[in-house]
């Protein structure tokens, strides 16, 4: 779940070609599940739990513009993680997105839900879609984009492989330019009076 309470910034990590990717069990009674047909309700309702969206509506528009028009692309690479009922517990989608006309393989959109937050399916989605992407896209850089409202992600992507990156091409759009060295800031901040506590 977002923590809008600390300062934003927008940043991006990476894991490069060839680093190592663990393996994180499910817990008993989860299963990984690939996209199925109607399926993006239940993803809409994840993404709007934990704050990415401002309503299910909202989450689900966002879906149909940017995923449905490659909507065959969904069957393989939109990952959910279910609980023993079939519901949603988390999701994560080897995706890809264009810098400077430039496809680059990209995680988008990993999310677990408050429920089940705490069992450990963050770590293991981020590494079951880390292995999709390179079974889909070969031993590539893999690049995500978070914030420091999502501090406490950044040390599961760490664990996955993924390192915070200022490669300038990413932060050379509006808004962007500083973004990185803000983000450096506040985590050392959150790091330093979390270890305090």
């Amino acid at each position: 779940m977002l923590d809008k309470t600390i300062p934003y910034a927008g940043f991006y990590m990476v894991r490069k070609a060839g680093t190592p990717i663990p393996d994180f069990p499910l817990p008993e009674g989860f299963t990984f599940a690939m996209y199925q047909d109607g399926e993006e309700e239940q993803w809409a309702k994840l993404e709007t739990a934990v704050l990415e969206f401002g309503s299910e509506f909202e989450a689900l528009m966002y879906f149909k513009e940017t995923f449905e028009p490659d909507k065959p692309e969904l069957y393989k690479r939109l990952l959910f993680i279910k609980d023993s009922n079939g519901k949603v517990a988390a999701t994560a989608n080897a995706w890809w997105s264009f810098i400077d006309n430039n496809r680059r393989a990209w995680v988008h959109w990993v999310s677990t839900s408050p429920d089940y937050q705490g069992l450990g399916l963050g770590k293991a989605i981020s590494a079951k879609v880390t292995k999709l992407m390179t079974e889909i896209e070969g031993d590539v850089d893999v690049f995500l984009h978070t914030q420091t409202w999502s501090y406490k992600a950044v040390s599961i992507y760490e664990k996955c492989g993924y390192v915070m990156t200022d490669e300038k091409i990413l932060y050379k759009r509006p808004g962007k330019k500083d973004s990185y060295k803000k983000a450096v800031r506040i985590l050392k901040e959150l790091q330093k009076k979390n270890s305090k506590n």
